[in-house]
């Protein structure tokens, strides 16, 4: 059995290597106002090594957002803008044919860059999708017979348009997966938005300074490794995939015919990362049941198939995750 660690020691040493999360923010809302969750799954995103799939309409700061994050980190960024007649190779990259002499060479696509907005990722047809499938998961690209490594830190944040479904392609489950965090955005408040107008009227967007350096992030992502998590709160991230699968087990009544399928064991993994995260940006060493809550949304909203029944009945994934959270006993 694992022995607990000096719980007050390792707290100690989280708000050290933490400290630079409030200088992060802090730089980050001199441009986006209000979309905290967005800005917070962002950064959950950058600290546990795992892609953010966007859902909002146009206009709420996605693309904005994730460009200001690389300006503060001092990182590269690079945009794909997704349409029906992308192909694979304007991703990833090719192999083109140098006449001078006589030998192919490497040319590599946007995906190497540290920032990855995949712009209406729903708009390309499958094979551009599954191009970045290797890329999100194995952190490489194989061009002809060599594969190359993509930069540290990498992540990919893919937007889609909830609105406008005419001419777009469903992600398939296998790629949905890949993402540790499926944030949707809403509209900002309104008092946000007057302050967003008046910023725009004034001369435009704040100049941003890197604060941080990729160094940085990845040993922060160590020390997230290292945030202490009892037994208790694993058994409850347990409980709550399995009563995506299994809702019956728990007592959950009325759902058992409306999900299709339930969270696979990669989302054991990302409900448990993605808390530990959740502990990291708030400066603490161990990892809480309000940890888990908060970003079990995020998690699972994207890893619950909905039978024809749900779909029927107009329910979302979200009422079912508040249903298993209302419904378990917290530890």
């Amino acid at each position: 059995m694992e022995t607990a660690p000096d719980i007050v020691a390792l707290n100690e040493s989280i708000k050290n290597e933490s400290a630079f999360i409030d200088l992060l923010q802090s730089e980050l809302s001199k441009v986006i106002v209000g979309q905290k969750g967005m800005v917070e799954g962002l950064l959950i995103g950058l600290l546990a090594d795992g892609h953010i799939l966007l859902e909002g309409v146009p206009g709420l700061a996605k693309t904005l957002a994730i460009n200001s994050l690389s300006k503060t980190i001092g990182a590269s960024f690079s945009r794909v803008q997704f349409t029906p007649d992308l192909l694979p190779s304007d991703v990833v990259g090719t192999q083109i044919y140098n006449m001078k002499e006589h030998k192919f060479e490497t040319k590599q696509g946007p995906i190497f860059s540290n920032f990855v907005l995949a712009d209406e990722i729903n708009r390309a047809p499958a094979k551009v999708q599954s191009a970045l499938l290797e890329a999100m998961q194995e952190r490489q690209v194989t061009l002809g017979e060599n594969s190359y490594p993509l930069p540290k830190p990498f992540l990919v944040m893919a937007t889609q348009n909830p609105v406008e479904q005419e001419g777009t392609y469903p992600l398939p489950e296998a790629q949905m997966d890949r993402f540790l965090l499926k944030v949707t955005l809403t509209y900002p408040e309104r008092e946000d938005e007057r302050t967003i107008m008046r910023n725009q009227l004034q001369g435009g967007l704040a100049t941003l300074n890197a604060v941080v350096s990729t160094d940085q992030i990845l040993n922060a992502r160590k020390a997230v490794d290292s945030i202490y998590m009892d037994e208790k709160i694993e058994s409850y991230i347990l409980d709550i995939v399995f009563a995506t699968r299994f809702p019956d087990k728990f007592n959950i009544t009325g759902l058992d015919n409306k999900i299709s399928f339930g969270a696979s064991p990669r989302g054991s993994i990302a409900l448990a990362k993605a808390a530990k995260c959740h502990a990291f940006l708030r400066h603490r060493g161990f990892v809480i049941p309000e940890d888990v809550r908060a970003v079990a949304p995020s998690v699972l909203r994207h890893r619950i198939g909905l039978s024809y029944e749900a779909e029927a009945e107009e329910l979302t994934q979200d009422a079912i995750v508040t249903e298993i959270l209302n419904t378990l006993m917290v530890p």
